[in-house]
């Protein structure tokens, strides 16, 4: 029977979604600390190796955290769904927390030499499989406490733990550098590290005194546990069919709506914008404390209306209003609204590249580490550091890339037969010549703070976060509700991990590299359009509706 909708959690609901929510958000605070420190640990762990040991390092450090996440959703998914849901996310905090941990006391490179940085990437691995396992296990131990009814509402305190796990890191970061001062490179930054000991300390704790899901605990009972999850999930076409419509109908448009509206927005306002950091920051911080209370709302929404209509509302809305150089076009509006000045340098000034075609390549370089040598990716690359969007005109097959910006043309050059003190001079010319150029073209080098209208800025990121809540507030209820009890921890936590690690996590990085590619800075938005726009009509035509079914059916 139903529970009132309006009827007030229990004790035990509410210890149930305090306890799970807490972990999770310490999970995601492990996690985001790498990337918040990344430039120190660099210094700390990469130092003095040879670039082609430095390129596999630095390749591992990147991809690590995104790749093993669909690992580890198998690894403790299958866990789960063998031995229950309390036990496995109990060992993945652990894990995190551990891992975490021993990245604070772990000698550098000049203490241990290459060992620091492959002992460093191992236990990135583990941080990455942990949290492969951990959204999982949150999500569905809440969903199967959950009252019929409320399971949106409920599970949506789960989906606010990334952005609260991001603002922690922040938070500790911020008051060691203040607590630290200049000696915070050289041994401040471990201790937020060291300090995830206590949080895992206080999230075990709180996870040992909380009793299995009953869901789990029913199917236990009657002796209908999966003893091979993993081929129920993904070897009978019957689960694999719905595992393939989840990260394509729902988790694939979802991530990239959320890593548009909470990362790509900052990358945009702060590497093409020309936004300082801190101003960035602050009101991507903004947009994130007014919309979180989304989650809730739109959690909770579902349970009345359905997750279905949210989510693809929400993406549907997300495709619209990213097309570039449309009345709806909300990046065109923050290049308004932020950047004024950039905005009438491209209309008055615009600018083009002529180039040998056969020369240009696509520039897909995720560990910045890729060196670009003919002259057209040359040129693309510096025009697009220096925010100019351009044209590219084919030319000559034997031509020197030229670039034009208003009345002036610059040659740009190849690195082929140039020696290193050759081509260092050919780039200082040729950035200094593009710069000038652009300064007289209007260009600004950063954004004016006296014209950024703080105001509407923060009004367009905050409509962005509101996407994200649309797309992801209700998804895991949705998820749950998709799979049987008997092998839900398996098949959920996979579409999720690939969505999210992958079509999302790499999402800056492809957008840029269609940036460097077409010319405009609106271009890598097509990303982000074309998977929310498969997810839009898959999900529409063959994803069902869920809010109402019964989530202790085993099979």
């Amino acid at each position: 029977m139903a529970k009132n909708l309006a009827a007030p959690m229990t004790a035990e609901e509410r210890k149930v979604i305090f306890a799970s929510s807490l972990g999770t958000i310490f999970e995601w605070y492990d996690f985001y600390l790498y990337g918040s420190l990344a430039a120190i640990i660099a210094k700390q762990f990469f130092a003095g190796l040879d670039d082609g040991s430095a390129f596999i390092f630095a390749l591992l450090a990147f991809a690590a955290g995104f790749i093993v996440r669909p690992f580890g959703a198998v690894l403790f998914g299958r866990l789960g769904d063998m031995i229950g849901r309390k036990h496995t996310f109990l060992v993945t905090i652990l894990i995190m927390g551990v891992a975490t941990f021993v990245v604070g006391i772990l000698p550098n490179y000049e203490m241990i030499g290459i060992a620091a940085p492959t002992i460093l990437i191992g236990l990135r691995m583990l941080q990455g499989l942990a949290l492969g396992g951990e959204y999982g296990g949150a999500a569905i131990y809440v969903a199967e406490h959950a009252p019929e009814g409320r399971r949106g509402a409920y599970t949506a305190w789960i989906q606010t733990t990334a952005s609260l796990g991001l603002f922690l890191s922040l938070l500790v970061i911020l008051f060691t550098r203040q607590l630290t001062g200049p000696s915070f490179e050289d041994w401040g930054w471990r201790i937020p590290f060291l300090v995830s000991i206590v949080l895992l300390a206080v999230s075990v704790y709180i996870r040992l005194s909380m009793n299995e899901s009953p869901a789990f605990q029913k199917m236990k009972a009657e002796g209908k546990t999966s003893n091979a999850p993993l081929t129920e999930a993904f070897g009978r076409w019957k689960n694999m069919k719905i595992v393939l419509l989840a990260l394509f109908g729902l988790v694939a448009g979802q991530a990239v709506v959320w890593y548009t509206g909470q990362f790509y927005a900052l990358f945009f306002l702060i590497q093409v914008l020309k936004v300082d950091a801190k101003t960035a920051n602050l009101l991507i911080a903004g947009a994130l404390v007014i919309g979180t209370p989304f989650f809730i709302v739109f959690g909770a929404l579902s349970d009345r209306i359905g997750r279905k209509i949210i989510i693809m509302l929400g993406l549907l809305l997300a495709i619209v209003t990213y097309i570039p150089n449309t009345p709806l076009s909300v990046f065109n509006a923050l290049t308004h609204y932020a950047n004024p000045a950039l905005e009438k340098a491209m209309a008055m000034s615009p600018a083009t590249i002529t180039v040998n075609a056969d020369e240009c390549t696509f520039q897909f370089n995720p560990t910045e580490t890729t060196k670009f040598t003919s002259s057209c990716d040359i040129a693309k690359q510096v025009m697009a550091s220096y925010s100019a969007s351009y044209e590219t005109i084919s030319g000559p097959v034997d031509m020197v890339a030229r670039v034009k910006i208003g009345d002036t043309e610059i040659d740009a050059y190849s690195l082929n037969k140039l020696n290193p003190a050759a081509a260092v001079a050919e780039e200082t010319r040729f950035k200094r010549e593009v710069r000038n150029a652009l300064n007289v073209a209007g260009y600004p080098v950063k954004a004016d703070p006296a014209q950024i209208n703080i105001p509407a800025v923060l009004t367009l990121l905050t409509y962005l976060v509101i996407l994200v809540t649309m797309v992801y507030g209700p998804i895991a209820a949705y998820l749950v509700e998709l799979f049987p009890t008997r092998i839900r921890y398996t098949s959920m936590s996979l579409p999720y991990h690939i969505g999210n690690g992958w079509f999302g996590g790499l999402l800056p990085t492809i957008s840029f590299a269609l940036v460097a590619q077409n010319g405009n800075i609106y271009y890598g938005l097509w990303y982000p359009i074309i998977i929310a726009g498969m997810t839009l009509v898959i999900g529409t035509l063959f994803i069902h509706e869920t809010k109402d079914v019964n989530i202790y059916a085993s099979d």
